[in-house]
């Protein structure tokens, strides 16, 4: 599908520049969503249709990222869905986090401190030099979402593997724009609803198949079970073998828009949308006399930027004290435009 064509899919006010915030969802999404609210007011239908849209869900996420679907995982939140890592570690184990870091890949470390977790922050630039042989864990963000940074992936990548750590990724802020490769770590989560325009509620994990049986599937319940139709009720304990062991009982509504969103990115291609998203930002910030960059998240320190741009109808937001834009596939030019005119009036 090409993006002319595919921005028909959306609907947006001009000037929505917070896709890192949230996604807007593609008609195909948003139509599945009023049609199953539809259903269950009127008591229409049972509920398994609603469960086993997620496993379609699944599975294009799994193509996505280069992973198998046994590997994947379905949750609701990305600091849910590192918790079994966290409750995993044992007293001594030492996990190197950036300083700033959103807290979903924080708090799950820091929570088992009192235990005896060493939890080191680095800033982000010096990530890959920090992990050495005392390091157990490093955990990190593939984009940061306070301004858009790309992780020095392959270098962090390399010193972990040289030191036998274990590879933690968010990639909540690149997945559904960035070419990501999932198989590359040993667990990678992402929210859905942001770069993949799902409804809030979805997420997904990657556990790879050699170090997941190290986790204890904390928040097991009948989803998590092999056959989850035959895990309603008590013992024996009948869980997954693979990645599912992991999942939670899904929000049936979220993931009813969860799968159309995926086939959107899917039959647009993450080629396509990189270029895109990447071109937008590099306008928007060489229209400001900034260097062009990498990201589709970037942020400007323009004095009184947020009331400007909020009085031009800009939807953008205030990370770390500066204004962060993001672009994605409904952002079209006269958006990005907007935007710069209202700060160049402000003085950017």
């Amino acid at each position: 599908m090409d993006l002319e064509s595919a921005r028909a899919l959306w609907e947006p006010e001009p000037g929505w520049l917070n896709t890192a915030s949230y996604g807007l969802p593609p008609t195909p999404a948003y139509d599945a969503v009023l049609a199953a609210q539809r259903d269950w007011r009127a008591g229409r239908t049972s509920w398994e249709p609603w469960g086993e849209v997620g496993e379609h869900a699944r599975a294009l996420f799994a193509d996505l990222v280069g992973a198998d679907a046994s590997d994947i995982s379905i949750g609701a939140a990305v600091s849910g869905m590192l918790a079994p890592v966290g409750a995993s570690l044992t007293p001594g184990t030492r996990v190197v986090v950036p300083d700033i870091e959103f807290t979903s890949n924080v708090f799950p470390w820091m929570v088992h401190e009192a235990r005896g977790v060493e939890v080191v922050c680095v800033p982000f630039a010096k990530l890959a030099e920090a992990v050495d042989e005392r390091t157990d864990v490093v955990a990190y963000s593939l984009v940061q979402s306070a301004d858009g940074t790309l992780a020095a992936d392959a270098e962090i990548v390399a010193a972990a593997r040289a030191h036998g750590a274990l590879v933690v990724v968010d990639a909540t802020q690149a997945v559904g724009w960035l070419p990501v490769d999932a198989t590359r770590y040993d667990v990678m989560a992402v929210g859905g609803y942001k770069w993949l325009m799902n409804p809030r509620g979805t997420g997904y994990t990657y556990y790879a198949p050699g170090v997941r049986d190290r986790f204890v599937p904390v928040a097991a319940g009948w989803y998590a079970g092999e056959d989850v139709h035959a895990s309603y009720y008590g013992p024996p304990l009948r869980l997954a073998t693979d990645a599912r062991r992991f999942d939670t009982s899904p929000a049936w509504f979220a993931w009813v828009g969860a799968a159309p969103a995926l086939e959107v990115v899917r039959d647009i291609g993450i080629e396509q949308i990189h270029a895109h998203n990447v071109a937008l930002a590099n306008r928007f910030l060489t229209a400001l006399g900034r260097p062009e960059g990498d990201s589709a998240i970037v942020t400007v320190d323009v004095p009184g930027a947020d009331e400007a741009l909020r009085a031009a109808g800009v939807k953008a937001a205030v990370r770390a004290g500066r204004v962060r834009a993001s672009f994605h596939l409904y952002t079209t030019t006269d958006d990005v435009d907007l935007a710069v005119n209202a700060l160049l009036a402000q003085g950017g």
